[in-house]
């Protein structure tokens, strides 16, 4: 990229960009940062979403219309896979941007466009930013300095984080987030599960989630680090503005609690299933007398005297295994 110097109302405009869009401002905050050094008339920012390949028109503002198929339209011209290959902006009419400038820009009394390219800083890219003008030209410097400031515009349209927050999830809990199609998503305030994003299994079980009526799930679970982690799956809006269905799956390693083995949770999460006794036995493969030795000291440890009771208190608590 080419050498810029800035004088100190850039280097302010810069500055509250970042802050905008860091600080969990609005889109249209920093882009308002933005045109005090770029003479921008309108904006539009695309998102790419990485679950489908296809491209989504996200912020707006400055248009009188937007056509539905705009995002899809540029991302099939040589100008989209030029710009992606430079990572530098795109200026619009050119030879093979001339159609969709006519099409999409010069009805409405924009003369000049640009388009720039966004990526975060680790490099991957999230979409597209593309500003148009009513004057002839945008000045020479313009690319350059979207381009500088593009790093912090691309998480406008990174569509892989979950922005819901999780309502009741302690903040000790690391977790991930999918959305039907088993594309992970971050979660804001909480570190990213390693254990989880190891389990291949881990988004399957959560579109089943996702697929049932269950707002949550709560209970135990083996992973394959060899240690019990509490697990809890709860329903959130993932992608732009929490548009798509999708489950956080959370966990923390724990103790079994109340001191119990791993083969009563095994027991008490058949019980909780409304399983009889010679059915323990035969899906653990255990003798019936084995099952109700375990049973008499799950009850004694959890102090119940009803296998209703045990099983109000299960499922309360979260103390059946959760088999991912």
């Amino acid at each position: 990229m080419a050498e810029i110097t800035l004088d100190v109302c850039q280097l302010q405009a810069f500055a509250e960009v970042g802050y905008q869009v860091a600080g969990g401002g609005s889109a249209h905050g920093a882009m308002a940062a933005l045109r005090r050094v770029v003479p921008v008339g309108a904006y539009e920012f695309v998102a790419f979403d990485p679950a489908t390949g296809r491209h989504h028109s996200v912020v707006s503002d400055g248009h009188r219309r937007i056509d539905r198929d705009a995002a899809e339209e540029y991302a099939g011209l040589d100008a989209y896979r030029r710009a992606l290959a430079t990572r530098a902006p795109v200026r619009m009419p050119e030879p093979d941007t001339e159609r969709y400038f006519r099409r999409h820009l010069a009805p409405y009394g924009w003369r000049a466009g640009l388009t720039a390219p966004l990526f975060l800083s680790e490099g991957r890219y999230t979409g597209l930013l593309h500003l148009a003008t009513k004057d002839a030209f945008f000045p020479r410097i313009t690319g350059a300095l979207v381009a500088a400031v593009s790093p912090m515009l691309a998480h406008v349209t990174d569509l892989s984080k979950c922005v819901i927050d999780p309502v009741g999830l302690p903040p000790d809990f690391q977790a991930v987030a999918f959305d039907r199609l088993g594309t992970r998503r971050q979660v804001p305030g909480h570190k990213p599960s390693a254990v989880l994003c190891d389990e291949p299994a881990v988004a399957v079980f959560a579109r089943a989630f996702i697929d049932s009526r269950e707002l949550s799930r709560h209970g135990l679970w083996l992973g394959r680090d060899g240690r019990w982690h509490e697990l809890r799956l709860l329903r959130a809006g993932v992608g732009f503005q929490g548009a798509l269905q999708g489950a956080i799956v959370a966990e923390r390693p724990c103790l079994l609690p109340y001191d119990l083995t791993g083969r009563e949770v095994d027991v008490l999460t058949r019980v909780a299933a409304g399983d009889s006794n010679p059915q323990i036995a035969a899906a653990l493969v255990l003798s019936v007398r084995t099952v109700t030795t375990h049973l008499e000291h799950i009850f004694a440890k959890l102090g119940c005297d009803s296998r209703t009771r045990l099983t109000t208190k299960a499922l309360a608590e979260g103390l059946c295994r959760l088999d991912v």
